[in-house]
């Protein structure tokens, strides 16, 4: 134990790292703007200590778990620790810095008491628009500076004021300048909620005993994952898959990596994945080590909190010029795609050491869809944002997750109904699951979604859709959930769409359906109960032709499992 503590004392410390996390957080989504925030929640926020070290971080989008410490580590390694000053507020977005694309805005504030420099409050919000070629941020970018302005470190505020200058820039230079400051306020406003209850627990406990705290509950997260990975048998793991292409009509994209355990240690290494891309699905080798960071997490310790103790016996690497590690000027606007493989692919690497962890794919991306124009009601030009769920994989112990948000992006959502269709001169007439979606299995994988958006008004439709090269596979003899799909339906007829596509234009009444994929099923199908089955059907995720063709079950009109036909079939499957 760290002299100056004790377990109590540290315990209500740690909750109190976790809290005024989440306390950041609120104060970010209340004052938000934009619906991608105060709806979607497409933020995260840190608390960090004066080295740049996690203290404690908010639900919200995994992808940035232990990235927000990044850019204030690299700060001071462009300018040194005493280049911070009481007041200061800095904002940055540099593909190549923070790893994610431009529109993702990181703001954070050195935190002072009594003088002397005590942490850091930091978050992070999508910000609608961020002067990219097309509203939003165009699908078909193969150069860095068709994506919006890039930003190193700048300080937005200088000793508690703000810099009008810079703050007028960024106005100017977004399609949505009213609400980008919004937004920016918002943020500012989570900095400033982080500062004050950090400085409240200094108060209350003093700094000498916050710190020997802290460094308890580093030490504790550490103890912990080494312990966790030295119970993993050492040995080399691999997994392979492929992204669909660019987004320019490439051909597919390798996604490799390989984890080696040894000891106490675990190594990923992307090496053999993808050389940087044409098209914009390349990120910075921050954005990588968080994802690196997502996929440990899944495993190892899940249950407990992220701080400057975890991650401690893992490393990453990843060659130079590679879509993980990109180098200017490579497009980064869907960075993401690939990292949702990677975790998948992780969790299917190590999956023969640690069964009972394991989960089958999940349907793997955002999948996002832009919608943008001139709305009638108001003439007031509009830009609808939103990603969607899809089905998880299923897992030793239960079914994946139905219409459940990618693993990248956690507390993000999809805009509910009432507010898409008040915003946006759009309505959304249909949205339910996708029956037989699930990959099949003992544990069946969760169902992807349908959701149907009829254009009001003449609009443009930018769609970013992935995973049908690689869908979500299943584990341990379960088989493969479904791939995404996209229809356009026009004056009546419908035919398949592509699943990415820029600002292409629609008139008024057309009508685009979405559908994700679902998640891999975990185990033989025959195993699976056929009540289970049987409760399957009756919630409508999956049809009596799919119970039958993939579960080896036969209902009766009136829904009841047909026993003996059942038992027979199953046999006779297990035969062949």
């Amino acid at each position: 134990m760290a002299i100056g503590t004790d377990p109590v004392t540290t315990e209500i410390i740690r909750n109190a790292f976790v809290s005024i996390a989440q306390d950041m957080n609120a104060t970010l989504i209340r004052s938000a703007y934009t619906p991608i925030i105060y709806e979607g929640k497409d933020c995260s926020v840190a608390l960090l200590d004066r080295r740049g070290n996690v203290l404690g971080q908010s639900l919200g989008l995994p992808l940035f778990l232990g990235n927000l410490e990044v850019c204030v580590k690299l700060t001071a390694e462009m300018y040194g620790w005493d280049f911070f000053q009481p007041g200061d507020i800095f904002y940055m977005n540099d593909s190549y810095m923070t790893g994610t694309h431009l529109n993702d805005a990181t703001i954070f504030a050195p935190i002072y008491w009594n003088d002397r420099l005590v942490g850091f409050s930091s978050s992070r919000a999508h910000w609608l628009d961020v002067g990219a070629k097309d509203p939003g941020g165009p699908m078909d970018s193969h150069e860095i500076y068709q994506e919006g302005m890039r930003w190193p470190p700048t300080r937005i505020y200088e000793r508690g004021e703000p810099r009008r200058d810079i703050i007028e820039l960024l106005r100017r230079n977004g399609r949505f300048g009213y609400s980008l400051i919004g937004d920016m306020n918002a943020q500012v406003a989570a900095g400033r909620t982080g500062q004050a209850r950090f400085r409240a627990i200094l108060e209350r406990f003093g700094y000498d005993t916050v710190m020997a705290a802290r460094d308890e509950i580093f030490r504790q997260s550490e103890q912990l994952e080494v312990e966790a990975v030295r119970s993993i048998p050492d040995g080399v793991y691999q997994a392979e898959g492929y992204l669909d292409n660019d987004g320019l009509g490439s051909d597919p994209l390798p996604v490799k990596l390989k984890v080696t355990v040894a000891g106490e240690r675990m190594t990923i290494d992307l090496a053999g994945s993808a050389a940087q891309a044409h098209g914009p699905v390349n990120c910075g080798f921050a954005q990588t080590i968080s994802a690196c960071r997502v996929a440990f997490k899944l495993l190892i310790n899940p249950e407990r909190p992220i701080d400057g103790g975890t991650f401690q016996t893992l490393s990453i690497e990843a060659p130079e010029g590679s879509i993980f590690r990109a180098q200017e000027p490579a497009a980064c606007q869907w960075y993401f795609s690939s990292l949702g493989l990677l975790i998948d692919l992780f969790v299917k690497a190590m999956s023969p050491a640690m069964p009972g962890a394991a989960a089958a794919a999940h349907y793997g991306d955002s999948m996002v869809i832009y919608l943008s124009g001139v709305d009638p009601r108001n003439g007031v030009p509009f830009l609808a944002v939103e990603p969607t769920p899809g089905g998880w994989g299923g897992f030793a112990s239960g079914d994946g997750q139905d219409g459940l948000i990618n693993n990248v992006n956690g507390a993000f959502k999809d805009l509910p109904v009432e507010v898409y269709e008040s915003k946006f001169p759009v309505t959304l007439r249909r949205y339910g699951f996708r029956p037989d979606s699930g990959g099949p299995g003992s544990s069946r994988g969760g169902c992807g979604l349908y959701r149907e958006y009829h254009l009001e008004t003449d609009a443009s439709a930018s769609l970013w859709f992935e995973r049908s090269v690689t869908t979500a596979w299943g584990l341990f003899g379960g088989k493969d959930g479904s791939g995404p799909g996209i229809k356009l339906i026009t004056d009546g007829a419908t035919e398949d769409w592509v699943l990415k596509i820029n600002v292409h234009p629609l008139p008024a009444g057309s009508v685009l359906r979405l559908e994700t994929g679902g998640g891999g099923g975990f185990g033989n199908p025959l195993d699976r109960d056929p009540a289970k089955v049987r409760e399957d059907v009756l919630d409508g995720y999956v049809t009596p032709e799919g119970a039958e063709r993939d579960y080896g079950v036969v209902l009766h009109e009136d829904a009841t499992v047909d026993e003996a036909a059942t038992e027979g079939l199953r046999a006779q499957r297990r035969q062949a």
